[in-house]
């Protein structure tokens, strides 16, 4: 005769799957960020595209939410220029 107790089993809960995403210093190391200022607005160059602004705030403000949210911006903007 077992003298074992049945340990009672609990199910498994399925769980979300994780996306892995490399870190936001990854995503600006990938791309050379460039400013060239203009008479009127400027142009900001990542990797090979050139983006054109009409004014600098705009520009700015553009700049500071890549470094913000790279990947979004990345996403953003390949939507944009496709």
């Amino acid at each position: 005769m077992n003298n074992l107790t049945p340990v009672p089993q609990t199910p498994l809960t399925p769980t979300e799957p994780t996306i892995q995403r490399p870190s936001n210093t990854y995503f600006l190391q990938e791309y050379e960020v460039n400013i060239k200022f203009m008479a009127r607005g400027c142009v900001v160059k990542v990797g090979c595209k050139e983006i054109p602004f009409e004014s600098v705030e705009v520009a700015m403000a553009a700049l500071n939410e890549y470094v913000k949210n790279p990947y979004e911006s990345q996403e953003y903007w390949r939507k944009e220029l496709a």
